[in-house]
């Protein structure tokens, strides 16, 4: 015979608070209702009985495990470390929970990723720096998973996709620095297999159109480091070198920022100006102090809570948010003759 202790139940619980069962389901179900008289003896009984809700359980009941998938790439890039903790705060908040996992932005491996995810039986998916199939959103739509795009666009009208304005912020970046007296100007695109590479470059393209101006170059960084840093080493080497480059992401502009200084010697801004793209907190560090687009995380995350919860919970349709976020204004480009943010 086993000595182990018998299984407390929320039927013992209830017993010792004297409520009903369902009451103590009430109280520990994020989001359901319960006096505070309810809620103190559930759980002063809990607490002396040393009772713990069993998620598996309570998935068996309602159909919900109250978990979200999240798939992501790669951490390198600073933005998606602080999106990913802010994501999981705010989904935390309304009692839900994130199972990451990582995946490189392949179908292959994305959707293996996903078997995985819908064996885990996750409420919904978070994608972020991944892209998804036509015949995988298709299944998960099938098995009622939805799914949400984060920093990410794809042309499906399925999915809900939440990022900033990307081709705003990539002509608002080429404007300050045609604004600063800039004509060389070049970019070191984002990946072009990405929607925010390919929106960012768009802005890029537009803005020095508007000015009459043609790119010195345009180069896929594939937001690598070294690739970033290969770039910038070629771009300034020769003799029509630019005089300013905005560049797809943070990650990348460091990179380009710490080939130009210390690889070729040059001075940021004075010989080359140079902004980025995500305001990531090493931007703001006096060793780079870089003037770049703010990716406003804060509503992007909120934005991809609500929508992935509203879908869940079916108050919600598939859609497509961008939000705009400012220039912030620092010292690694050429600032305008009266320049007013």
């Amino acid at each position: 015979m086993s000595d182990a202790p018998a299984k407390v139940t929320a039927h013992d619980v209830a017993r010792l608070a004297g409520v009903s069962q369902s009451a103590v389901s009430r109280v520990f179900t994020p989001g359901a209702s319960a006096s505070k008289a309810t809620v103190a003896k559930v759980r002063a009984a809990a607490e002396q009985l040393g009772y713990r809700p069993d998620p598996l359980a309570r998935a068996m009941i309602t159909g919900r495990t109250r978990i979200i998938g999240l798939v992501v790439a790669y951490l390198e890039n600073q933005f998606y470390p602080v999106a990913l903790e802010r994501l999981s705060r705010a989904l935390q908040d309304r009692g839900y929970h994130i199972l990451v996992f990582m995946a490189e932005n392949s179908t292959e491996k994305v959707a293996e990723v996903v078997q995985e995810l819908i064996d885990y039986r996750v409420d919904g998916i978070i994608t972020a720096s991944v892209s998804m199939s036509n015949d995988l959103t298709a299944r998960l739509l099938a098995l009622g998973i939805p799914v949400v795009n984060f920093n990410r666009g794809q042309d499906d009208a399925r999915l809900t996709d939440i990022t900033s304005d990307n081709v705003a912020g990539g002509r608002r970046a080429t404007e300050f620095l045609i604004a600063g007296g800039h004509t060389r100007i070049a970019h070191v695109m984002g990946w072009q297999g990405s929607s925010t590479g390919r929106d960012r470059a768009e802005g890029f393209r537009q803005a020095m159109e508007a000015a009459g101006l043609a790119p010195i170059a345009m180069v896929d960084g594939m937001y690598a480091r070294d690739t970033a840093a290969a770039v910038a080493r070629e771009l300034c080497q020769g003799p029509n070198r630019p005089d300013a480059i905005f560049v797809g992401n943070d990650h990348m502009a460091f990179a380009v920022m710490d080939e130009l200084r210390f690889g070729l010697g040059l001075d940021v801004p004075g010989d080359i100006s140079i902004v980025g793209y995500d305001d990531v907190p090493m931007a703001a560090w006096p060793a780079y102090d870089l003037t770049t687009i703010r990716q406003p995380v804060n509503r992007m995350v909120g934005a991809t809570a609500e929508a992935l919860l509203g879908l869940i919970e079916g108050t919600a349709s598939p859609q497509k948010t961008r939000i705009d976020g400012p220039l912030m204004v620092r010292r690694s480009a050429r600032i305008p003759q009266g320049y007013k943010p």
